[in-house]
């Protein structure tokens, strides 16, 4: 009866056995053509130009189709050229206008190039999938470029009529603009993010926009991901760590420019708090300079002071609330005795680095002040009522998760908790425990509910709460350490109370044989799959290397973000995974992408050669349409035994 329903719905959008038969005919076609490129990105860290560029250029993909189509025709450096005008038409154009260079020859001789390089690289596909991806503005000038049957001269003579047709109607511009777009669009046929957009650079912003506009990508949720989207919940304790991140890395225009959030009270309570504190253990990472909301370096230093010790207050309230969470050694400022200016752990004192705690009463550590309750009231507002945060966050609950298993590969951004013999280790979650896929798919739950069931109530939810264990919680897939010793490293001169110890994951995930076992527990073909995950900068300057386990897991986390490259040695990996082979880009010049001539290609590593050309029949789509096939094929015999009938219209 169920089935009969479904075949009732499709029955609608092919009334007819012989247009269901004509959509099988498109679908068995669809499945014959050879698999799309997807590519893979891990650890963005907020660095847009970076990211952005990777992306429009395909990770150096189309400077390589430019290369061959052109080799005979065009210098290097006017292929360099037509890869910069692709990359960012808005830029060259207004370049080319401001020169004087914008000249009807100019605009005659590109859109015909343009246009040449559209027609190779989407050969491989069928007009009507290459009609999609046409800007509907110009779905019929387009298609006439592409697909006219004219020959020889009268070819030559009808693409000039179109093209001067363009230019009298002062479309030149937006409609070179559009093609540039398209041929992004076409040679990245899926994109996935494999976690920790936000953090560290100045426009994770930047990147959530690029996002959006691209309609085909998922993202994996990493630790740096899961603490903004806890602030956007309404955690306390994550707002606070989002600021103290973003303070000491300098972004105060992602903050106040890109989310709105207002830090005027911050500075204003700073200021008056921490005056004659030089607030030396908390100086700011200067990697990027503000554009449009420069602080003082040393009115930065006690901002950051100032969030961080309500950071550790809202963190100590937290915990004891949660003893679930068995995260009581992290309640740091219960183990300060403020007296003697020492941290006691195990029993044993430790000097402090800095005893300054004016906003701390030693009888009851984790009270927050009048002021800095009235503070994180106007900063919890800042962050529920920012447009462009809500609008973020909520795609990437509508675009991601906390794993995604696609075409044989398992994609997540940390670790599956792992114990030292090799078992999944069991997180406890509203008192029960869970462990492996269950852990994962329990996570997808609750940070669900944390979103989409928050509430303006002063008492924070478990949801939200365990948004923040996700952040920094050991068992959390997402973090996947010990701890995060920030209280240790501004406070305490000891590397071993600084050292954070990585989940056992992380050892064992080197052996294929725990890959295995990860593959079985989600319900893959070990002899088949991969692992592709980040979160660990893969030290290539030390002789590390993305590919592990024989060639079942890749870690691809290889430094784009500007504060690891000094510890990797290169600017971050893309995975593409084409019709032809597994790839790792290894990207060697951070200053050269971020300032690309036209000429950078990174260099390209096959790590796992197709035994031959993939089709879409050979991948999950296949998959999808091989059912939709029998579906209709289920319809077509429901219409010939008569269990229904066929609405027979003139049109």
């Amino acid at each position: 009866m169920q089935y009969q329903k479904y075949l009732r719905l499709l029955a609608k959008e092919y009334p007819t056995a012989r247009l269901a038969r004509g959509e099988i005919i498109r679908l068995a076609a669809l499945r014959e053509l050879p698999k799309g490129t997807e590519y893979f990105f891990s650890d963005l860290h907020g660095e847009a130009g970076a990211f952005i560029h990777l992306l429009r250029s395909a990770s150096g993909n189309i400077r390589t189709k430019i290369r061959e189509l052109y080799q005979n025709t065009l210098t290097e450096e006017s292929q360099n050229r037509l890869a910069n005008l692709i990359y960012d038409p808005p830029r060259i154009l207004q370049i080319m206008r401001k020169s004087d260079r914008l000249t009807q020859e100019w605009i005659r001789i590109t859109i015909t190039r343009l246009t040449s390089l559209l027609q190779y690289i989407s050969s491989k596909y069928p007009q009507a999938i290459v009609r999609e991806h046409m800007p509907a503005e110009y779905v019929n000038v387009l298609y006439e470029l592409l697909y006219s049957s004219a020959e020889g001269q009268s070819k030559h003579d009808y693409v000039n009529t179109i093209v001067q047709f363009v230019i009298d109607t002062d479309a030149s511009e937006d409609f070179i603009a559009a093609i540039c777009g398209m041929i992004q669009r076409i040679c990245v046929n899926n994109l996935h993010i494999i976690g920790d957009i936000y953090d560290r650079g100045p426009g994770p912003h930047r990147i959530m926009e690029e996002l959006i506009d691209f309609d085909r990508v998922d993202i994996q949720w990493g630790n740096h991901d899961v603490v903004w989207m806890g602030a956007a919940s309404g955690s306390l304790a994550c707002m606070a760590n989002v600021l103290r991140v973003g303070i000491s890395y300098n972004t105060f225009d992602c903050l106040e420019e890109g989310y709105g959030i207002n830090l005027r009270q911050l500075s204003t309570f700073a200021a008056e708090v921490y005056g004659d504190d030089p607030c030396e253990r908390f100086m700011p990472k200067l990697l990027d300079e503000n554009i449009y909301s420069f602080v003082d370096e040393q009115l930065t230093a006690k901002m950051h002071k100032a969030i961080s010790i309500i950071q550790f207050k809202l963190e100590g309230q937290l915990l004891d609330r949660n003893p679930e969470f068995a995260m009581d050694d992290r309640n740091v400022l219960k183990k300060v005795d403020f007296e003697k200016g020492v941290y006691v752990v195990d029993g044993v004192e430790h000097p402090m680095l800095d005893t300054n705690f004016p906003t701390v009463d030693p009888k009851d550590p984790l009270r927050l002040t009048d002021a800095e309750q009235e503070l994180m009231h106007a900063i919890d507002a800042s962050f529920r009522h920012s447009e462009p945060l809500q609008r973020h966050i909520n795609f990437f609950y509508s675009h991601g998760g906390t794993y995604k298993i696609v075409n044989g590969n398992l994609l997540f951004h940390g670790c599956i908790p792992m114990s030292e013999d090799g078992e999944f280790q069991e997180c406890i979650i509203n008192g029960r425990a869970y462990a492996g896929k269950a852990l994962l798919d329990q996570i997808n739950l609750i940070t669900q509910r944390a979103f989409f069931s928050a509430t303006e109530s002063e008492q924070p939810s478990y949801a939200a709460d365990f948004m923040w264990y996700l952040w920094c919680g050991p068992r959390s897939p997402m973090f996947g350490k010990s701890k995060m010793a920030t209280f240790e490293g501004f406070f305490v001169d000891n590397k071993e109370l600084r050292k954070e110890k990585m989940n056992d994951y992380y050892r064992l995930s080197e052996d294929q044989g725990i890959c295995d076992k990860i593959f079985r527990e989600f319900g893959m073909d070990p002899d088949i799959s991969h692992i592709i995950n980040g979160h660990v900068p893969v030290k290539i300057k030390d002789g590390e290397t993305p590919v592990k386990a024989n060639g079942k897991l890749f870690v691809i986390d290889g430094g784009i973000s500007k504060a690891y490259q000094p510890r990797t040695g290169i600017a971050g990996y893309t995975m593409i995974f084409n019709s032809h082979h597994l790839a790792l880009a290894e990207h060697t010049s951070f200053d050269q992408i971020e300032n690309d001539d036209g000429s950078y290609t990174p260099k390209i590593q096959i790590v796992v050669p197709m035994p031959r050309r993939l089709k879409i029949a050979d991948i999950d789509l296949g998959d999808e349409l091989e059912e939709k096939i029998n579906d209709l094929r289920a319809l077509i015999d429901a219409y010939r035994n008569g269990v229904l009938k066929e609405r027979i219209t003139d049109s």
